[in-house]
């Protein structure tokens, strides 16, 4: 009998320790699902396991010391980058005499900035800044006065480049960027000496892009930087920079009656032009030679013309390239409004496949894509049937 009772005693603590050894395992894998005897030959179907809940942890909030640090570090390398720009900016003197109706001949001198690009000894600079110069002198940022040279202009960029005499080791370069890597919101330092305090830094963004700068009636500089980086008289010719210590554009006007609105010569553009300038003491831009009106959608209907964006064309200048190549100009005169149009020359809309909208965008593909002496392919409607012609163009007289 007591064996009989030990022996009952044996199973239930064996059932006991196997019922907790399962319940343990059900609270750690989750639910416990029935035994299932599945037919010989068959498979179970697939199982989806049990996945733990993502526990999202919340960042730690960045400490004061941290953006401490960080405005550092930003103040540092703007420091640094003037500590390695500064010397290759200089201040410019010109010389000009005026002629006044009682007193004669006056001397009178205007001042600007500029910057060295070579061990060769040339400077970049507005062409305003010594537009009519009889002498003009550079004053290096170590105070050494020189006198300069005038190597080329090109009025219509507004740049000139300069040379001065002095050995190469005394010389500090500044690198050209990429105006392919500009973009809005980007850090814009301008270095240059406005009203005579030399070697001022001020700091900005780059506000906007490809800018068309209307500088006088005839004169458009096309693909300008605008900068709120303060730029003041004085400041002209000045670099403005990237955050590396390049240039990335020509200080060269402020728009007047207002704040935190200048505008830079892009860097492309000097790229573009001042070896030319050193090569040849000038820059040859590229002329079709017509003269045309832009087109509207309410010139378009006054006229019943097939497009409402393009050129069209009123006069050409005899044998220019428009006029070899075959281009048509007008025929007779209408009354528009209070304006006489000349009317039932070609239309041109567009140049090697690139839509023109009106005159401006026009000149700005001839200025910024083609060179004297390069062949284009001008689309143009003549009494409303497309047709192509190629025009080799010639220097702008």
């Amino acid at each position: 009998m007591k064996a009989y009772l030990k022996s009952i005693r044996w199973v239930v603590l064996i059932g006991l320790a196997a019922w907790l050894l399962l319940g343990t395992s059900c609270s750690l894998s989750g639910a416990l699902s029935p035994a299932v005897v599945w037919p010989a030959g068959s498979s179970p179907p697939p199982v989806a396991m049990a996945t733990a809940a993502p526990t999202t942890i919340a960042p730690a909030a960045p400490s004061l010391d941290d953006d401490l640090a960080l405005v550092e570090a930003a103040d540092r390398l703007v420091s640094a980058i003037y500590a390695r720009v500064s010397p290759a900016v200089v201040h410019i003197t010109a010389r000009v005499i005026t002629l006044d109706f009682f007193w004669g001949p006056l001397p009178s001198e205007g001042t600007g900035s500029g910057f060295v690009i070579d061990t060769q000894g040339h400077i970049v600079t507005n062409y305003h800044v010594i537009e009519n110069a009889e002498s003009i002198e550079v004053t290096l940022s170590d105070e050494t006065k020189l006198p300069a040279q005038l190597v080329g202009v090109d009025p219509p960029n507004d740049l000139a480049v300069l040379r001065i005499a002095l050995p190469p080791e005394k010389l500090t370069p500044v690198p050209l960027g990429d105006g392919a890597t500009l973009r809005v919101g980007q850090r814009a330092i301008a270095i240059g000496n406005p009203f005579g305090l030399d070697r001022t830094l001020t700091v900005g963004v780059i506000s906007a892009l490809g800018r068309p700068l209307q500088i006088d009636n005839n004169t458009v500089i096309y693909n300008v930087i605008q900068t709120d980086a303060a730029i003041n008289p004085g400041n002209s010719g000045g670099p403005l920079l990237n955050i590396r210590g390049e240039v990335i554009g020509v200080n060269t006007a402020i728009r007047q009656n207002a704040e935190g609105i200048g505008f830079a010569v892009s860097v492309d553009t000097v790229r573009r032009v001042v070896p030319e300038l050193i090569r040849y003491g000038r820059y040859a831009h590229p002329w079709l030679g017509i003269l045309g009106y832009s087109i509207t959608p309410e010139l378009a209907q006054a006229l019943n013309l097939p497009v409402e964006r393009g050129v069209l064309v009123a006069r050409l200048y005899r044998n220019s390239p428009a006029d070899i190549a075959g281009i048509r100009g007008a025929v007779r005169q209408v009354r528009v409004g209070n304006q006489r149009i000349l009317i039932g020359g070609d239309v041109l809309v567009a140049i090697n496949g690139v839509p023109i909208r009106d005159w401006n965008s026009l000149q700005e593909y001839l200025e910024e894509n083609t060179r004297v002496g390069q062949t284009v392919t001008l689309s143009i409607l003549r009494d409303g049937q497309p047709l192509e012609l190629s025009v080799t163009l010639a220097e702008q007289p």
